[in-house]
């Protein structure tokens, strides 16, 4: 008995600890959802909610930080065909290229892979109860969109992205 009060005493202390821990990397904030959302502070080019608010606009902070989603074919991006790049509307780093991007029918913007694969990272999102690949930026942590398995060649991918989280320049 007295073996096991130490052992569930050790276990409480590691999970004091661990929450301590981790509340010292993030803080949270809740969206309009009612979800937490961590503020990404961790980041590269991390900032806090409240310094994105002072950045972004209403609609990308939305999409960005409260990893909302915009309407399906009522969205800058979807349907646009010049050539160009797509900016991330936090950092102005390159994302996505036009050279990559495809018709996918669902109505966002929908690249078969990014310009450079060291600027997005693939997390989890397993939010509304299903289990997604979700695209954040790397250097910020903020969302961009997911990534699904039914793209075209020669990938396969379709990086399903939110034109707000972009800024789009056209090639010269």
């Amino acid at each position: 008995m007295k073996s096991f009060k130490n052992y569930a005493m050790s276990m409480i202390g590691l999970l004091i600890i661990g929450a301590s821990c981790t509340a010292q990397q993030q803080k949270a904030t809740t969206s309009k959802e009612g979800k937490e959302v961590a503020e990404k502070t961790s980041f590269p080019k991390g900032k806090t909610n409240a310094e994105w608010k002072k950045i972004l606009t209403s609609t990308q902070y939305e999409i960005m930080v409260n990893r909302g989603t915009e309407r399906p074919f009522d969205n800058p991006y979807y349907n646009n065909h010049e050539k160009g790049f797509y900016l991330s509307a936090a950092t102005g780093d390159t994302l996505f290229s036009s050279d990559a991007k495809f018709e996918s029918g669902t109505g966002w913007p929908s690249f078969f892979t990014p310009y450079d694969k060291n600027k997005v990272t693939v997390v989890k999102d397993n939010s509304y109860g299903m289990e997604r690949d979700e695209i954040i930026e790397t250097s910020t942590g903020l969302h961009l969109g997911h990534v699904f398995n039914d793209g075209p060649k020669p990938t396969g991918l379709r990086y399903c992205m939110n034109s707000a989280a972009f800024k789009f320049v056209k090639a010269p």
